[in-house]
């Protein structure tokens, strides 16, 4: 199995990249975000290669780093969700905004990838909840409260007080965030007239 290509870019398709390494050209199929940020034909590139071996075919697939790999396996775990699709998914978000997302229970950050409808995108973030906190960079106090809310756990006052700021025009992941902050130094049993003062001045910071 191949697991690793460093050669000269030699040529661009579609979705794919022909790679020259020792004379020899491999066709390596890529994010878009991927072939955007590889270099003019002739530069120098390494990509982390993923083999599939058909009975008609082998197919290459590439990546900027091991990282962007291991969530392109990951993606394929979910029932509905081939190649292709995992490809979209990357190539719309990066893999730590990938991982923001389905830690945050944000399906509408994932329904944006073309191809990707909010059933795929629903899969996607419920069968991949527990394995992406370990790959986000966000609050796991804010991670809690989402998985909270999405099981319909969370305390009434703060769930009031994230739809009072999503009505505002903040973004679900952006109050859930402002007001987990808030919950920390208001206690427990904070109003929701509290917690939405406090996420306010989170949120101006």
């Amino acid at each position: 199995m191949i697991g690793k290509l460093k050669g000269l870019i030699d040529s661009y398709g579609e979705d794919y990249v022909i790679l020259d390494v020792g004379g020899v050209g491999y066709q390596v199929h890529c994010a878009s975000r991927t072939l955007q940020a590889l270099p003019s034909p002739g530069g120098a590139a390494v990509l982390s290669i993923e083999t599939y071996v058909r009975e008609d075919q082998i197919k290459l697939f590439g990546f900027r780093t091991d990282h962007e790999r291991e969530w392109f396996r990951l993606l394929q775990t979910v029932q509905g969700v081939g190649a292709k699709v995992a490809l979209a998914v990357l190539g719309t978000l990066p893999p730590t905004d990938l991982a923001n997302a389905i830690a945050l229970r944000d399906k509408a950050a994932v329904a944006r990838t073309p191809g990707v409808g909010p059933k795929v995108a629903e899969r996607i973030v419920s069968e991949l909840k527990d394995k992406a906190p370990g790959f986000a960079d966000v609050d796991p106090a804010v991670v809690h409260l989402s998985g909270a809310i999405d099981n319909n756990r969370a305390p009434r006052p703060v769930t009031d007080a994230i739809s009072a700021l999503v009505n505002l025009g903040y973004g679900q992941p952006q109050a859930a965030a402002a007001i987990a902050a808030a919950s920390r130094s208001a206690g427990e049993k904070a109003e929701t007239a509290q917690l939405i003062r406090l996420g306010l001045k989170e949120l101006s910071k």
